[in-house]
């Protein structure tokens, strides 16, 4: 082979050389910019994750809060059944108390009756009361 054509051929392979090195240029701008945009996004997430643990702190915050409600409301319906068992004791005490008033009512009427029932018949016995009725 000739100088010229090894020259030739030296040229032709830098000129390949060349074209590849542009396009490895290339690639790497490609590569700088999308690990640019994975830093970006990493700092997102960054600070994506921080609002959720704030958000999380909050969450935790609040379930407390409701846990404590909770005891206060289970505490509220305890003292609610104890006042709604002693008012069922009283009502029932009251009902058997009017019960026996009641009873005891009923049975002084009766007895009422009866000695007026009694009188009755006896006057109603003694022909001399009531000329009237001879």
């Amino acid at each position: 082979m000739t100088d010229n054509e090894v020259l030739n051929l030296i040229l032709s392979e830098m000129q390949g050389m060349k074209t590849d090195i542009r396009t490895f240029k290339s690639d790497m701008q490609d590569m700088k910019s999308d690990i640019q945009n994975l830093k970006t996004d990493m700092q997102d997430m960054k600070s994506d994750m921080q609002n959720l643990k704030t958000d999380m702190q909050d969450m935790k915050s609040d379930i407390q809060n409701l846990k404590t409600d909770m005891q206060d409301v289970k505490s509220d319906i305890r003292k609610l059944n104890v006042r709604v068992d002693n008012l069922e004791s009283q009502l029932k005490q009251t009902e058997r108390n009017l019960r026996k008033e009641i009873h005891k009512e009923c049975s002084l009427v009766l007895n009422e009756v009866e000695r007026v029932h009694t009188i009755l018949d006896k006057h109603k016995a003694d022909k001399t009361m009531h000329p009237a009725w001879l």
